[in-house]
């Protein structure tokens, strides 16, 4: 079988991390104090590790329409290791770096778009070393710290600015922020992003700034509003990424979210969630348009049992789709990653989500109806699901599957595949 490898490795992580969470605890108490160096005294030491073996069956969608499957499935197994340091604070200041690595541990039969191997499914985990962080901290004006430096940056649920922590490969950014608390259930987040290093460990330069501002003072939900001005370089980066004109990725982006949820009766609980955001050309864009995002999710939460339903929609115009290239996209529109760049007639999802927690364990399923916002293009359904085990506060070991059923009727506009995927994993986390 072509995940048995991956099988045996991921149970010997499940032992591995079933001892460390409950029989030696105590061992995790020591080992945090060792690296809380002498109660923070003298800084503070981080370490993650993750490994994950991943697994893709995909058709590959000939000129005529016809399917087929791709020359062979993909098997990836890596390991991913962080490790940090953050300063004591003096004066104010504090500083932090972070070494990052990702390694094939075993079988490496897929695509990771370094490694040349495109006769297999794309697993974007390649190997890389990098730095994945080093910043400097001031924090000694009132309600206020600024951040200069390589940094992790998200915002609100990652969908227009996130670290895409689901890769093993983080992505950071180049930037300075600059954080204020002085308004009641005020926080005002402003910044300049001059690079981002993304999943695949390479450097896209971009001169934009964003701004986050997030209101909490409403009793039933948190109110919103950002904006995105992303101008970028025309770097061989991008073209080597198979995108000829950098330019056309520039965009102005400005939106407004609603998230909150309402008590009903006891155990019980009305969720809810209503965005809008605005997306034009920016700066060199080549491409002259104006698309509209929407979001609408409504919910319950009945005894620890979440039911949501939701409809998202990113618009399109003038032969260019609202896109959000700096989000975490593997949250979004299902967990194949079949639309991680919008359709060029713009996406519609309508997608339902059940979870829980029983047993110890976290319960995952989502299923997604996925058609263009213009045109009335069918671009199939997806079911995930998930369960996620965790161990005390360090480890945890999770399984994960993703089922995307394109529509038959393919054509020029619509030449998605069939798609599986299964992802065995294990983390340990300091």
């Amino acid at each position: 079988m072509y995940y048995s490898n991956g099988l045996a490795r991921f149970a010997a992580a499940c032992f591995v991390l079933g001892i460390g969470g409950t029989a030696y605890a105590g061992f995790d108490e020591e080992v945090e104090k060792a690296l809380n160096l002498e109660d923070g005294k003298y800084g503070k030491v981080n370490f993650d590790a993750r490994y994950r073996y991943e697994y893709v069956d995909q058709e590959r969608v000939l000129s005529t329409g016809r399917a087929t499957a791709i020359d062979h499935p993909a098997n990836a197994s890596t390991l991913r290791i962080r490790l940090g340091y953050l300063t004591p604070e003096w004066q104010g200041f504090k500083a932090f770096a972070e070494y990052e690595g990702n390694q094939d541990i075993g079988t490496n039969d897929y695509n990771s778009t370094r490694n040349g191997k495109t006769a297999y499914p794309l697993v974007v985990d390649p190997q890389a070393n990098e730095l994945n962080q080093l910043w400097l901290n001031y924090a000694g004006l009132p309600d206020s710290s600024i951040k200069v430096g390589r940094q992790r940056i998200a915002f609100d649920n990652h969908r227009f600015i996130g670290d895409v922590g689901w890769r093993q490969m983080q992505q950071t950014f180049d930037a300075a922020t600059i954080t204020n608390k002085s308004l009641p259930d005020t926080t005002i987040t402003a910044g300049y992003i001059w690079k981002v290093q993304d999943i695949t460990s390479r450097s896209i330069g971009m001169n934009s700034p964003i701004f986050n501002i997030a209101y909490t003072g409403l009793p039933f939900g948190k109110v919103t509003v950002h904006g995105e001005w992303l101008d970028y370089d025309n770097t061989n980066e991008l073209r080597n990424l198979g995108i000829a004109d950098s330019f056309s990725r520039s965009t102005k982006t400005v939106g407004v979210r609603f998230d909150g949820s309402t008590p009903i009766v006891e155990n019980v609980k009305a969720l809810y969630t209503a965005e809008y955001a605005h997306q034009s050309d920016y700066k060199n864009n080549p491409i002259n348009y104006h698309a509209d995002y929407w979001l609408g999710e409504a919910g319950v939460d009945v005894y620890g049992v979440v039911l949501k339903g939701a409809f998202e929609e990113l618009g399109a115009d003038n032969g260019a789709a609202f896109q959000t290239p700096l989000a975490t996209l593997h949250a979004f529109q299902g967990w194949a990653d079949k639309f991680l760049t919008t359709p060029r007639n713009g996406l519609r999802d309508m997608y339902g989500t059940a979870k829980t927690a029983a047993f110890g364990v976290e319960w995952t399923v989502q299923y997604h109806e996925f058609s263009s916002a213009n045109g009335g293009v069918d671009f199939g359904h997806e079911i995930d699901a998930q369960v996620e085990k965790k161990f005390g506060k360090h480890y945890s070991v999770l399984l994960k599957y993703a089922d995307y059923v394109a529509d038959p009727n393919r054509s020029a506009t619509n030449t998605y595949s069939d798609t599986q995927k299964i992802w065995l994993q294990g983390s340990v986390s300091f």
